[in-house]
């Protein structure tokens, strides 16, 4: 662990940027003393798109969690997300003199002869996260640091990011006054901060929805074995509404997070919202048909999340035992059932867990990515601190059933996230107004024909 017990976190999102500060305590557990999110700026799909607005909301971030938690941030450790981030995995070998044990050099050199992969001049590495080792061709071996052998072999999780879009994170980070300590893969870090400790001897699916982006890991005995990212999120969906709707995106975000489900049959059949769209006009929509222009966009992300873990490593429910779900996109109603449905796995809603202090503010799906570069900062290894399991009781996700519609529900729900009252008018459905809600209806069913 550092010498220095405050490490800072910042989450650099397309729709968000949080700043946690951590503290760490003699015996390694973490207390969350600072938090600050401001709407990101300048910023599309994980990549800088304008440095002058990118670099005040990350400013603006920092001062806010450097006056919740009274700590000057000096180093942080930058999140970092979309396609410009690529990842291989190689294959590393050492050969150890007989009758030797093996040392940490001996680890060392098969790590760094797995590095030792053609990788294109433009691409800079971010992380080199060994998976299992294996000595004379014994698999499983997590630490083979004073056994005996003559060859070592260890297979290692190469994460290289584009040197362009790293740099113009850098800079921005920089001229907002603070350093980058590290660059964290964010897949990795919301896996650091969900996955729970009987999950660590299992393969499982960490997808983390964000607004602009969704990042996957596949986490295999606790490392990160497969990462992705798909290029979008929950910010799709409130487009797909304020086009259809016809409504400005803040209105459709609020109409999204109020009343829309990812599943139909989980919305409330006796609702009917008055929609008032830019021009004036007036139209009503139930929130069943909501929820069918929801439901499409979701199912293409998780499609695609399907699509890219079938071609690398296989069938998912056959490869993986379980899917945690994070992010703030993942907080909309029946996510987790289409989830289900999609990967014929169990599925659990992921929150950060083995922290104390500003729980009530952290403990959300979206600060899952925050609060995963504080605990990669502990041990900078890519593996979850032992710390954070201590008086931690293991929950798993519930395997589905048949006839089994919804998984169980967690212990405690997340806040709901604070949200501007939308110009609709909810109120319960006596009547369908057939004039008010059937041109809208036509177009509606008429647009998502191929989807639906």
């Amino acid at each position: 662990m550092k010498d220095n017990p405050i490490i800072v976190g910042l989450d650099i999102g397309t729709t968000k940027i949080t700043t946690v500060i951590g503290e760490v305590a003699p015996n390694g557990t973490v207390d969350i003393i600072g938090e600050g999110s401001v709407p990101s700026e300048g910023m599309k799909r994980g990549a800088v798109v304008n440095l002058e607005r990118a670099t005040h909301a990350i400013r603006q971030s920092v001062q806010k969690a450097e006056r919740v938690s009274g700590v000057r941030v000096e180093n942080v450790f930058v999140s970092v997300a979309g396609n410009h981030a690529k990842a291989i995995t190689s294959h590393g070998l050492a050969a150890i003199r007989r009758n030797q044990e093996i040392t940490q050099a001996d680890v060392d050199r098969s790590i760094e002869n797995a590095r030792a992969v053609p990788l294109d001049p433009n691409l800079e590495i971010i992380h080199t996260l060994p998976q299992e080792y294996v000595v004379d061709g014994q698999e499983g071996i997590k630490n083979p640091v004073g056994m005996h052998g003559v060859r070592l072999e260890v297979d290692v999780h190469i994460v290289a990011g584009t040197a362009g879009p790293l740099l113009n994170l850098r800079r921005c980070v920089q001229e907002a006054g603070v350093k980058v300590e590290g660059f964290v893969l964010h897949a990795l870090a919301s896996g650091l901060a969900t996955l729970e400790a009987a999950e660590q001897a299992q393969t499982v699916i960490v997808i983390d929805m964000g607004g602009g982006t969704t990042d996957v890991g596949v986490f295999k005995r606790g490392n990160l074995a497969h990462s992705a990212c798909i290029p979008l999120g929950g910010e799709h969906v409130t487009a797909d509404l304020a086009h259809l709707l016809k409504l400005p995106h803040e209105e459709a975000e609020n109409v999204k997070r109020k009343y829309g489900a990812a599943v139909p049959e989980l919305a409330d059949p006796d609702l009917t919202l008055e929609i008032t769209t830019a021009s004036g006009s007036t139209h009503a929509i139930s929130a069943f048909e909501l929820s069918r222009i929801i439901k499409p966009r979701l199912a293409e992300i998780f499609g695609m999340i399907r699509d890219e873990i079938d071609q690398a490593l296989g069938p998912a429910e056959l490869v993986a035992q379980g899917v945690v779900l994070t992010g703030g996109a993942s907080l909309l109603r029946g996510t987790s059932e289409l989830a289900r449905d999609r990967f014929r796995l169990p599925v659990r809603p992921g929150r950060p867990r083995g922290i104390g202090g500003l729980t009530e503010i952290v403990s959300g799906p979206a600060h899952s990515g925050g609060v995963g570069l504080v605990l990669y900062g502990i041990g900078q290894d890519g593996k979850v601190p032992l710390s954070v399991f201590r008086d931690q009781p293991d929950t798993q996700a519930v395997p589905a059933k048949k006839g089994e519609g919804r998984p169980t529900p967690p212990a405690e729900a997340p806040p709901a996230p604070p949200v501007q009252a939308p110009p609709v008018a909810a109120a319960p459905k006596k009547e369908k107004p057939e004039k008010a809600g059937g041109s809208l209806m036509d177009r509606v069913r008429g647009i998502f024909k191929d989807w639906l």
